[in-house]
């Protein structure tokens, strides 16, 4: 019986892109059955590329567009060319800070995955550790979930709790929960690719993300 082929990822990021090095470094280590086709970036000196560089892993640079936020049309059509050519299963973003609409989640619908720096539904859009700090929460964390047309409203795969500590600054408080990220999101992605993730409307099964 012949062994099932790796998932195919491709990362989208925009920054150091340290959760792709995590996963890559999970993959590398054999604890997730996946390997990495494609790292793309919408800003042309990105860590990430970088990184993807000196791994040998292919890797560019897909100019955005005029929009700080979105995509432009010719940018979406030109990331979905990319990643289809590549053959890509699921569609990893880390870090990536363009908001992905319309198109593209048609293209690749069901099969793009995200981190978010909190426990959803609480706290979600930016600076999610600053807005649990500002209201008081004693726990707050991170969470893996499918990507929809919402923000950060897609289905849980995982989470990872971080207690919040006396004496916490943002960035104290962003550093653990990056910590907590950099474990979370791997083996969520291991448990996709052991086809132990399954999606019934907003709710998923299978996978335990672990405090």
């Amino acid at each position: 019986m012949s062994q099932p082929l790796p998932l195919r990822i491709g990362v989208l990021g925009s920054g150091k892109g340290s959760n792709f090095v995590a996963i890559d470094d999970a993959i590398a280590a054999g604890q997730v059955p996946a390997q990495v086709v494609l790292v793309a970036s919408d800003v042309s000196e990105a860590g990430i590329l970088t990184h993807a560089a000196g791994r040998g892993l292919p890797n560019r640079f897909i100019a955005p567009g005029p929009f700080r936020t979105k995509l432009d049309e010719a940018a979406e059509a030109a990331y979905i060319g990319a990643l289809r050519e590549a053959q890509v299963d699921l569609v990893v973003l880390a870090g990536f800070m363009r908001i992905l609409k319309g198109e593209f989640l048609r293209a690749f619908e069901g099969r793009v995955v995200n981190i978010h720096p909190s426990l959803l539904p609480s706290f979600p859009g930016l600076a999610a550790w600053k807005q649990a700090l500002d209201y008081g929460v004693k726990v707050t964390g991170c969470t893996v979930h499918y990507v929809d047309q919402g923000i950060d409203t897609g289905a849980i795969i995982g989470q990872r709790a971080v207690p919040v500590l006396d004496g916490d600054t943002a960035l104290t408080l962003h550093e653990r929960i990056q910590q907590a990220e950099r474990e979370l999101y791997p083996a969520a992605i291991a448990a996709i690719a052991r086809g132990e993730v399954k999606v019934k409307g907003r709710l998923t099964a299978g996978f335990a993300g672990g405090a």
